[in-house]
């Protein structure tokens, strides 16, 4: 099929991208609307909706018209067919994926390694470093980070991309003759600026409605190797994100957050109910996917997402930095900590990878 035909397909009401790759697979190499009817009646059965449309080449004018405006803007149609189109979307399990995306910008969008990170509109002083911090550690991939160019995390997550050199893909709800949240144009320019790309499976003139932000979410997970939801409610779009993510065998990592933050709700119940991994710096992602690990020499203070080490977690560390392999209750009576306080401790210095246990329930600390 020409490019007209594809992003015809593509318009057919009541065609669907699940029915629409059965047909594509059923006549392969095929131009569908040149099938003969009674193929096509055949293949639809009672589904006479897109049966018409496609007799009738019903969208044929429309599609005309996307395929000069994409030319006019140096906008890329890709076919689910073609060489550039993501390969990640193909897989059997994302056969509810777009057979034609819409990309502005030059992003590799089948690099090795590619990760989505997704969160609340509302995000926090915190989750915003966390995202600019996880993303900075994550540099020395050459990644490129997707996420959504919605309000907050998503913001957060391609400004440090941009800011740390990293490529940033942008999957929008809408098509690419406008920009929403409007606010977000100048961000949308510099992804675009440094080697970046917008995407989107709708095309120019589609209305923002909010129906597609949730159906957007699918590409954001499928385009990815993993999704790292870096702060949530207990309800919002990055669970749903992180669930179809789930659908599709992708990895999904969760930043865990104190039990009263209303924005880490969500993260923490990802995590307690053991449907994501959770993360505390770049190293947990990389060592869950097999990813190289960042090149020694960066202490902990430079690397760990969370606070330095209070008084009494250096008392501790600094009895385990003399080279002993000590137990907790060793710990207790060279400490003089009472042994829920030393439990305690040991716990934090476990969770800002000072120290580790091993087996027998020793503790050593991390050089």
């Amino acid at each position: 099929m020409d490019a007209v035909s594809q992003i015809a397909l593509s318009m057919i009401p009541g065609l669907g991208p699940t029915s629409c790759r059965k047909l594509l697979d059923a006549y392969p190499g095929q131009d569908i609307f040149s099938l003969p009817p009674n193929e096509l009646k055949l293949a639809f059965g009672s589904h006479l909706q897109p049966l018409e449309a496609i007799l009738s080449k019903a969208t044929h004018a429309r599609a005309e018209e996307e395929l000069k405006f994409c030319e006019h803007n140096g906008i890329k149609v890709l076919f689910c067919t073609d060489a550039e189109y993501p390969t990640r979307l193909n897989r059997e399990e994302t056969q509810d994926c777009p057979v034609v995306l819409y990309v502005l910008g030059a992003a590799n969008l089948n690099a090795e390694r590619m990760l989505s990170v997704v969160g609340t509109r509302r995000a926090t002083s915190q989750g915003r470093d966390t995202t600019d911090r996880l993303v900075e550690q994550l540099q020395y991939l050459d990644l490129p980070i997707v996420s959504g160019l919605a309000y907050g995390i998503d913001t957060a997550a391609h400004t440090a991309a941009l800011q740390h050199g990293l490529p940033t893909v942008a999957v929008l709800g809408h098509g690419l003759d406008r920009i929403y949240p409007s606010s977000n144009r100048p961000l949308a320019k510099r992804i675009l600026e440094q080697g970046g790309a917008l995407v989107t499976e709708y095309p120019s003139g589609t209305a923002i409605n909010p129906r597609f932000f949730p159906a957007r979410n699918r590409i954001i997970a499928a385009m990815s190797d993993a999704t790292l939801v870096v702060e949530a409610s207990d309800k919002g779009g990055a669970l749903i994100t992180a669930a179809i993510a789930a659908g599709y065998h992708r990895e999904v990592f969760a930043v865990p957050g104190r039990l009263t933050d209303t924005y880490s709700r969500g993260t923490n119940t990802l995590i307690a109910t053991q449907r994501a991994q959770m993360v505390r710096d770049a190293d947990d992602i990389a060592d869950y996917m097999g990813w190289p690990r960042r090149q020694a020499g960066l202490s902990d203070s430079q690397t760990s997402l969370l606070p330095q080490l209070s008084s009494d977690e250096q008392r501790l560390y600094g009895l385990l930095k003399q080279g002993r392999q000590l137990s907790i209750d060793e710990l207790v009576g060279l400490s003089g900590f009472p042994m829920p306080r030393v439990a305690s401790i040991l716990f934090n210095l476990e969770m800002q990878k000072v120290v580790r246990v091993l087996p027998g329930h020793l503790y050593e600390s991390i050089d």
